[in-house]
């Protein structure tokens, strides 16, 4: 999954409608640009919904475009139509908005080190296309997928129940490995491209420097709160 500032034209050629369809053939893209008369306004990505071109705030939600792997920044009511995954059969999901610690969480050096993860944040989520988990980590180049076979990974959610009931391709395992363990939150997904953006922003040398990591404190603090909120 990435994040996106443009949506490819998936419905451009499609009429909007055909007579006696049947639920399934509607194209709900395509009827949210019959509201707004296919025009788009002139805005900079992100200040426009991607889905029906209004003007969007810069705290707004996002939708996924799950075989493209994208992330649409939307306006509210594109965001509740797409809550409902039977509302595309699947194309698009809603990011929940859902925040959690798990507590209980439980892994050892070994399955960590046989991800290959270099850095000591990573992300896992389970993707439809694939059918199964991938692990990304943040790095100065953006979001990096480990390669490696994530037997281990699958190991770990095995033994835990609230890990394998994630909503496949918008939710996320994100952790943060610490001198005495790890920190694991249950995130949105397009948390976890907010802390790939800090990273590739602020990440100076071989380290890092010390801003991007006080920026990563930050980001996991935000995390810790909405986890309570």
């Amino acid at each position: 999954m990435r994040p996106s500032s443009t949506l490819r034209a998936l419905a451009r050629d499609k009429p909007l409608a055909r007579p006696g369809p049947a639920p399934q053939d509607i194209d709900p893209v395509a009827v949210l640009r019959g509201f707004t008369g296919g025009v788009r306004q002139q805005l900079a990505p992100g200040e426009q919904c991607e889905m029906c071109a209004v003007p969007i705030g810069p705290q707004h939600q996002h939708i996924a475009d799950v075989p493209d792997h994208r992330l649409l920044c939307t306006c509210r009511p594109c965001y509740l139509l797409f809550n409902v995954e039977s509302a595309s059969r699947g194309h698009y999901r809603a990011v929940p908005e859902n925040y959690r610690f798990n507590a209980d969480f439980s892994m050892t050096s070994a399955q960590w080190e046989a991800l290959g993860i270099p850095v000591n944040l990573a992300f896992m989520f389970h993707q439809t296309d694939q059918d199964k988990h991938v692990a990304f980590y943040p790095s100065p180049g953006g979001a990096t997928e480990s390669l490696l076979d994530l037997a281990s990974w699958d190991e770990v959610v095995a033994a835990d129940p609230v890990l394998d009931g994630l909503i496949t391709d918008v939710e996320a395992v994100l952790l943060r490995r610490l001198d005495d363990g790890f920190e694991c939150y249950l995130v949105p997904i397009d948390s976890c491209y907010e802390l790939v953006g800090i990273v590739r922003q602020y990440w100076e040398g071989f380290a890092g420097g010390e801003e991007v990591w006080g920026r990563i404190d930050e980001f996991f603090a935000s995390v810790k709160e909405r986890c309570r909120g």
